[in-house]
């Protein structure tokens, strides 16, 4: 299609979040439409951001709207669900997020949507598997933010350890996008020095704790988590409309295991041009494997 449009369903923090990111940055997004259950919500939030275009280094066009707009939208972002409360895990929202999932793919398929799902939603890595299940798309279409906000949370924490600029930092968080996610330590480098060789084992647990555990801190301080996850969002979808076949530890579905989870992958105009083969560690293969065992698990539990 090639309108650089996109719906972002939800104006929550999140979504809210993710328009406000588009808008202060350059982006190849031609157009956001804002849509949510409570329309009024979507209308102000799109009003609000429309005050901003004077003086954003971008420029594209902002409405509100309904599920019947997807029709010529080439990326459609979830944001909605419940919201994730201090003390709750993500699969603690499964059951209530799928039900709200299911109602959401069927109006908007009806529309006529040929594109690209981006599930923000949490738990974001099981809806991204009842996104592809119940959209019908095929697999490269059905994208997850994976763990691209966990990994730019490690390339962070390494970054302060080393005196380094983050962009700079070569690192992966992979697995779950929650509390069973894993480094990929035998994979990160800073200008090809190994972190491995760099830093202590002790202050690579700390780092890997702290990166899994995050986003329960900033919750339980301010309620919620938003502006890294919508600037990685943005990420993505630059990813996608320019074509730029970066490599991004996005979820999407894994045949081998039957799941969706984060791992390094190319990602380009048509979605998940293919998900990286990659030699790691037996300690690392183990706990991915345990990561991959929670999301079938979770995703048994919500049938």
């Amino acid at each position: 299609m090639n309108n650089n449009k996109v719906m972002i369903v939800g104006t929550g923090n999140v979504g809210a979040s993710i328009a406000f990111a588009a808008l202060n940055q350059r982006t190849a997004i031609n157009e956001i439409i804002l849509t949510d259950i409570v329309a009024e919500d979507a209308e102000g939030e799109a009003m609000d951001l429309c005050d901003a275009l004077p003086v954003a280094p971008s420029y594209l066009k902002i409405s509100n709207g309904t599920y019947r707009d997807a029709k010529d939208c080439d990326i459609v972002v979830i944001t909605a669900g419940a919201a994730q409360k201090p003390g709750e895990s993500r699969m603690d929202l499964l059951k209530k997020n799928v039900g709200i999932l299911k109602d959401m793919m069927g109006q908007i398929m009806v529309s006529g949507f040929d594109g690209i799902f981006l599930v923000v939603s949490n738990p974001m890595d099981v809806m991204t598997y009842y996104t592809l299940k119940f959209s019908g798309l095929p697999e490269e279409k059905v994208i997850g933010s994976g763990t691209v906000l966990d990994s730019a949370r490690l390339k962070e924490r390494i970054a302060s350890f080393l005196n380094v600029n983050p962009k700079s930092v070569n690192a992966y968080q992979v697995g779950e996008h929650g509390d069973t996610e894993l480094t990929l330590w035998t994979l990160a480098d800073v200008g090809g020095q190994k972190v491995n060789e760099i830093l202590s084992e002790e202050i690579r647990n700390g780092i890997s704790e702290f990166v899994k555990n995050e986003a329960y801190a900033i919750i339980d301080k301010k309620g919620a988590t938003y502006y890294g996850i919508a600037t990685c969002v943005i990420q993505i979808i630059n990813s996608i409309f320019n074509d730029e076949m970066r490599i991004l530890p996005v979820s999407s579905y894994d045949g081998f295991s039957g799941v969706c989870f984060g791992w390094p992958s190319v990602v380009g105009r048509d979605g998940v041009i293919r998900r990286l083969d990659l030699k790691i560690s037996e300690r690392e293969g183990i706990d991915l494997q345990k990561s991959i065992n929670v999301l079938s698990e979770a995703i048994k539990s919500a049938e």
